[in-house]
This record gives C-alpha cells, structure tokens and sequence, in this order.
C-alpha cells in the first residue's frame, strides 16, 4: 500500500528556547522515517530551523504545502516550544489542503524547566488548536496531551492518524463497479449515488448483459485466460469442481479484470444471483474472493454500500476484507453471533479454505450450474466491523463501527462462516434493526475502529455510531 506522505509544521515561538525547535525537529523526522512515513517540511535554509513563527514564514509552509498537494496525506503539527498559533493557523489555512491534521506537544522535563530549556508547549498546544477551531480546520490529538516523538504512545497515534489518512485519501477519488441489477428481493441493498458522489465516491455501471458479451468473446486458447486459469487453480484447493466450470471462472474473471482496468475501479458489487446460474452456469464467488484478497474488494448482490465499507477497512489495515450476513444466533450466548455467506470471502481470511458447488443456489439451478464457491471457516482473530449506508430521507451519510473477535466455538454449516463475540452485542443488534441498516457487514482482521470513527466524523462528519 501506497505510503503515507505527511506535510510537518514545526511550531515556534521566539522568546522561548530556539534550540528545542532545531533538536525537536529533528526527533520527530527520525521517528516518522522509522514509522515508514514520507515527510514534505521547510528545511533549515528556508526558515529559522525549518519552524514557523512569522507571516512570511507561514507563507513559505503553505507555499511549500500547496505545491505538493497531489503528495500530502495528512498534516503534523509538532510543538517543541509553546509555538506561534497564529503562523500554524495561517500556513494550513492559506495552503488550501483539505486533510487531516494531527497536534503533538512536546513534554517538559522536571529538572529543565529553566527560561535555558523550558518549552511551555502543553499550554502553546491549546492555543493551536483553538486557532484551528476558529480557522474551521478539523484536528486530531495524541493520546497524551504531550509526548515526546520516540515515545510508544506517541508511534501508536502515528499509525491510527496513518490509517484516517489512508481512508481519507482513499474515499477521495473512489470509483466502484456496479456489475448487474440488485436482487429483486433485496430492497435492503437499495442506496444513493448522489450522495455517494457527494463525497467523492463515483458508482460506475455495467449491465450483466454486456459482461456476458465480453466473456462470450474470450477463447479457451487466449493467454489471459490461461493464466486466470493457472490463478484459480492456484489459489486454493478445488476439490472436485469440474474443468469447465472453472474455464468459465476464469473467463468471467478475465472479463471483470478487463472492465476493473478500463474503468479505473477500486471496489466492485455484483449480481451474483440466479442469472449467473441459470444462464451461464457457474457463480462467480472465486472470481470475487480473488479480487478481495488482491485488495479490490468486491461485494456480492450489488451491495455497492458493503463494497464501500470493505474498501474503507481495507484503506484501514492494508489487508483484506469480507461482506458478511449477521446470520444466527449462537445457543444461548448473548455476545456471539454466526456470521455467514455463501461464500466469496478472501481465502487470507480463512483456517482453511475449499472451492466447491454453492448449497444454496444448487436447490434452484442444479449442483452442476452453481460450482465456485470458497467453502471454510473464518481464522480465530480480531476483527473490525463496519456498515455504512446513505440515509436518503434524511440526507446523512449513517455508519456503525466497532471490534470484536472471531472464535474457535463448534459450529457444523457449510459456506463461509465464523462465530463472532462482540461485547453487548444485544444492544447493537437493537441499533441495527431501529436504525434501519441493511444485514450485510464488512469486516477486516485488525482492530481499526478508532481510526475508522474518526475519519468519517470528525473529517467528513457522517453519522457514526462506535459500538463498545
């Protein structure tokens, strides 16, 4: 995944130690380069020790800020000494750049708190960010009012403001691929473009129709088919799934791949029943578990939303995500949940994965029309859970997030599936079911929910419900 690229402000303030801003600078540029940060900052030619005090200097930052916009994620502010408001304020505003920042204040030493060493910067960060709020910039903080660059709590915050970057400039220019008609059954599914596009989010569309035109076009001996081929036999075990189904997998997934690119898509949802059963004979869950575990995920029965919501959790953690059904309850405990589908999970996301004939579909269309599936169970492990929707009526962009676990309870089903515990889980079911969200949810084996909270809040300001 495409590194961070952060834009550093290093705040000063003249009459307290000039030598913490040249000392302090350079603690925090080693720590983001070890955190795998690319960094844009004045360097010490430009301004006194490449901080900002002045006028002019706010006006070479945001200068230098503006001329690498297309580069900068996110924006840190670090405060070596009580720092200059007014220049911070100034040099994020005048650059134009829309993205998040983070404050960070160094911490006084007891035994340095002469006028020769005293920094000052736990009160200097609150007058920053109350210019912030009234420049209308949106911020995040550390942890601890005040850290220092090397400290652990500190590298935390760095990786949680990482990933609201991510998400952010992920969500800018996203495009999804909306392949086929929804399931005429599912109204939950049912969402707004325009208001996707609000937010930067384009839905780009094809109907199933033309696809199946593109596979028909495909021969057995074209090379892209061969190697799509070579790919699903390799990825994972196929059991007894029939030569020609898999020729048509590989076909299909070609065709996608071919629309993905020409379209510049980041996310897909698909029509993944019946038509595909009954009138080509296969489902193309494996073509789809593929994409997701490649980092393109892919949503089933048009859930453009789901799709989404996968492509934000994935911005998140770098790995991949699933779009799954809360689907049953788990005996008698409260806290644990089934969750299902039936299945084009990504296989990094199993204990141990199969391709096989979809139970489900096979009772309508025949065992011999509904092979490709990816059969297994989901890896005990953490995870994060998020659905976001667009609230039409009410004109709001809705979400809720949280965290839970994946276990190792006994469980005999078929598909994809996972027990899940999720602490007070009765009440979010109850959120879910008042607030009118779909069934679907993603999820994503790391625990990202902060970050995920943040980024569509505080830098979008959808409506977002955190679940502990």
């Amino acid at each position: 995944m495409k590194p961070v690229t952060l834009g550093l402000i290093v705040g000063n303030r003249g009459f307290f130690p000039g030598h913490l801003c040249k000392t302090g600078r350079a603690e925090v540029l080693k720590a983001l380069q070890e955190a795998g940060f690319k960094v844009v900052a004045l360097n010490t030619k430009e301004t006194e020790y490449g901080s900002i005090e002045s006028l002019e200097d706010a006006e070479k930052c945001a200068k230098l800020f503006a001329a690498n916009a297309g580069a900068i994620d996110g924006i840190l502010v670090t405060l070596p000494n009580f720092g200059d408001e007014r220049a911070v304020a100034n040099a994020i505003k005048w650059s134009a750049l829309k993205v998040p920042v983070l404050v960070q204040a160094f911490p006084d030493a007891p035994g340095k708190m002469t006028l020769a060493d005293r920094r000052d910067s736990f009160c200097g960060k609150m007058s920053v960010c109350n210019n912030l709020r009234q420049y209308n910039v949106p911020f995040s903080l550390t942890t601890l009012h005040t850290v220092a660059p090397g400290d652990e709590t500190f590298l935390k915050d760095l990786a949680r403001f990482a990933a609201v970057c991510r998400i952010l400039r992920g969500l800018k220019n996203l495009r999804v691929g909306a392949l086929g008609a929804r399931p005429q059954a599912f109204n939950t599914v049912r969402y707004s473009e325009k208001m996707l596009q609000n937010y930067g989010v384009t839905v780009e569309t094809l109907d199933l129709y033309e696809l199946m035109g593109s596979v028909g076009k495909l021969l057995d001996k074209d090379l892209k088919v061969k190697k799509k081929l070579a790919a699903l036999k390799g990825y994972t075990e196929i059991h007894e799934v029939p030569e020609a189904a898999l020729l048509k997998m590989a076909k299909l997934a070609v065709a996608i791949d071919d629309w993905i690119k020409a379209n510049r898509l980041n996310a897909t949802a698909v029509q993944c029943w019946t038509a595909m059963e009954q009138y080509f004979g296969i489902v193309p869950c494996a073509c789809m578990s593929m994409l997701s575990n490649a980092l393109l995920p892919s949503g089933c029965e048009v859930d453009v939303m789901g799709a989404v919501a996968m492509y934000i959790l994935i911005q998140a953690s770098g790995r991949p995500s699933a779009l799954v059904d809360w689907n049953n309850n788990c005996g008698d405990d409260p806290d644990k949940a089934v969750v299902f589908h039936c299945s084009n999970l990504p296989k990094d996301l199993f204990s141990s994965a199969v391709m096989d004939y979809q139970e489900i579909i096979a009772g309508a269309v025949g065992k011999e029309n509904s092979y490709g599936t990816i059969v297994g169970r989901l890896k005990a492990q953490p995870f994060t859970y998020l659905r976001v929707s667009t609230d039409d009526t009410a004109g709001v962009m809705r979400a809720y997030v949280g965290e839970g676990e994946f276990t190792d309870d006994k469980l005999e089903t078929f598909g994809g599936y996972g027990v899940c515990k999720v602490p007070n889980l009765q009440k979010l079911l109850r959120h879910i079911c008042e607030h009118g969200y779909e069934h679907h949810v993603a999820v994503n084996p790391a625990e990202t929910a902060d970050a995920v909270e943040e980024a569509l809040t505080k830098y979008l300001g959808w409506q977002v419900y955190r679940h502990s």
